[in-house]
């Protein structure tokens, strides 16, 4: 994830990271966040009615026993697939009516399993076709199905919901998840608000295909992961002129209104139409092939101007853009993004995704987040670092999971690394330069904040941005050029797809380099005080 911010360094302006949702800002101490939810809160959703012959016995871990998110994620079960069917209005009395099929395996005997959801209510609750008992606490949902699921079983679980999902605000983490803007929803949600708008077993441990089936008003676009069905169409105007700030927006008061949208409503070829009462709705269907972090998931829906065409190497390229944007130049972002992606292909390995691309939207939020195949940024405009960052993270972070928190840096550090890479490969400072400056004058929020175990609430935090970006710098030069991407690539290969933690890096790093590096790595990531170059 990276942040925006407008203040410049004193040798030059550059956007300081955050997270996805946290926009950690180095020198201007702003501080802007991606989707943590806060905890306490009952749901409102109340109980459903209990089905006859309701199991009873063993139940799943109720967390992922991960402190740095506490509640998050479940045990017992491993998820394989999401199957999402959405109707979004944004300017309904419901936003949001939907279904989610979660397909999954028990990995032990369950009575009853649970699930993270806030803020919706749950209609209807079956279990491989027979109804199942549910039971609401705070961000839980437990599900409590007809008859015990034996260790091994796969099985299916339908939930019926709606309501109207709220954005999050963290005192650590900020404004995040679910954003309305002038047309329609922005959704960026690391690292736990995935719950926000669809139950799941919100943490990045347990990774699931996805497949999305969105149907919005007509008129809107909507664009999510992975692979439309059929090639999305532009619903956008004219473009703002430059000069015209962003209106609409969440910022702007007691709630952002949307425009009304039927009127401007066009049939779009491939999508499937609807009715909704009298109003003209338009569905499209996306298509996630490999696993993703529930965090990574978005669906964004507004007025876009799309391009759509495939890199040199042939990767489908998709990018969307809100044309009431001022500066923001849709051909010059598609072609951005194809050009990044290519550049990393030869230094990280593969693309490790079946498509890539980006949107920008007119949402008011201070940061960038890297969903899976596309990422999206707010309307802070286009920022080719940033770009870079976010592109980055598709093999460091995406393909490459987090199995905890803890181990953040391996994300943002990796792409900050790459954010420093860009700037020198496009005449802009050196790597070396970045990692120079930030040595001479980082402060105590890099050299008493050990990267490679923060704390929750520095977990997105400068030091594991800069110094985990530095630590990379620092081996690059410890054990050579040719063997560090060597490193890299063989990362990115070996545990695509999948998670890794820093102890498995680091083992790597040795074993590549054939060098026993773990005082260094010690140094860098767990220590306080500022290591020697």
């Amino acid at each position: 994830m990276a942040g925006y911010s407008p203040s410049h360094r004193p040798q030059g302006s550059r956007a300081v990271r955050g997270a996805a949702g946290l926009a950690a800002l180095a020198v201007a101490g702003s501080l802007t966040a991606a989707c943590q939810v806060p905890l306490g809160d009952d749901d409102p959703g109340g109980s459903g009615g209990s089905p006859k012959g309701a199991a009873t016995g063993p139940a799943g871990p109720t967390t992922a026993g991960d402190n740095y998110v506490p509640g998050d994620g479940n045990g017992g079960y491993d998820v394989q697939h999401y199957g999402l069917k959405l109707t979004i209005t944004p300017d309904g009395p419901t936003q949001l009516d939907g279904t989610a099929t979660i397909t999954a395996t028990a990995t032990e005997r369950l009575a009853r399993f649970n699930l993270d959801l806030t803020g919706l209510d749950v209609s209807s609750i079956k279990v491989d076709g027979a109804a199942a008992r549910q039971q609401r606490a705070g961000e839980e949902l437990e599900v409590t199905p007809a008859k015990p699921l034996q260790k091994g079983t796969k099985f299916t679980t339908v939930i019926k919901y709606s309501g109207n999902p709220e954005p999050v605000s963290d005192p650590v983490l900020g404004r995040y998840g679910w954003i309305r803007t002038s047309d329609g929803v922005f959704i960026a949600c690391q690292p736990s608000g995935a719950h926000t708008w669809f139950p799941s077993n919100d943490h990045p441990s347990d990774k699931a295909t996805f497949d999305f089936e969105i149907t919005v008003p007509q008129g809107l676009t909507a664009i999510a992961n992975g692979e439309p069905e059929t090639p999305p169409q532009g619903t956008g105007g004219a473009p703002t002129p430059p000069g015209t700030p962003p209106t609409g927006g969440p910022g702007t008061g007691g709630g952002p209104g949307v425009e009304p949208v039927a009127q401007h409503g066009r049939t779009l070829p491939g999508t499937a139409l609807a009715a909704q009462g009298k109003r003209a709705m338009t569905t499209s269907k996306w298509r996630v092939k490999n696993p993703m972090a529930t965090y990574l998931a978005t669906v964004d829906v507004g007025r876009f101007g799309v391009r759509s065409s495939k890199t040199a190497s042939g990767i489908p390229n998709i990018t969307a853009v809100d044309p009431t944007l001022p500066g923001v130049d849709l051909d010059q972002f598609h072609k951005l993004n194809a050009d990044i992606t290519e550049e990393w292909s030869k230094l990280f390995g593969p693309y490790p995704f079946s498509s890539t691309g980006g949107l920008i939207d007119n949402a008011d939020v201070g940061f960038a987040l890297e969903t899976q195949t596309r990422p999206v940024y707010g309307a802070f405009g286009l920022q080719p670092t940033i770009v870079a960052h976010e592109l980055a993270h598709q093999w460091f972070g995406d393909s490459v999971s987090l199995t905890r928190w803890q181990d953040i840096w391996l994300n943002e550090g990796f792409a900050t690394y790459a954010e420093w890479l860009w700037d020198e490969k496009t005449g802009g400072e050196t790597v070396q330069r970045h990692f120079d400056e930030a040595y001479e004058v980082g402060g105590r929020e890099l050299w008493d904040v050990p990267p490679g175990n923060p704390g929750r609430k520095q977990m997105f935090g400068r030091s594991v941005y800069d110094r985990g970006g530095m630590t990379l710098v620092a081996l690059r030069g410890r054990v050579g050029e040719d063997v560090f991407y060597k490193i890299l690539r063989e990362w990115t290969k070996e545990r695509a797809h999948s998670s890794g933690t820093t102890e498995q890096f680091v083992a790597l790093a040795n074993k590549v380099s054939g060098k026993n590096l773990d005082a260094f790595f010690d140094d860098w990531l767990y220590q306080k005080g500022r290591p020697a170059k």
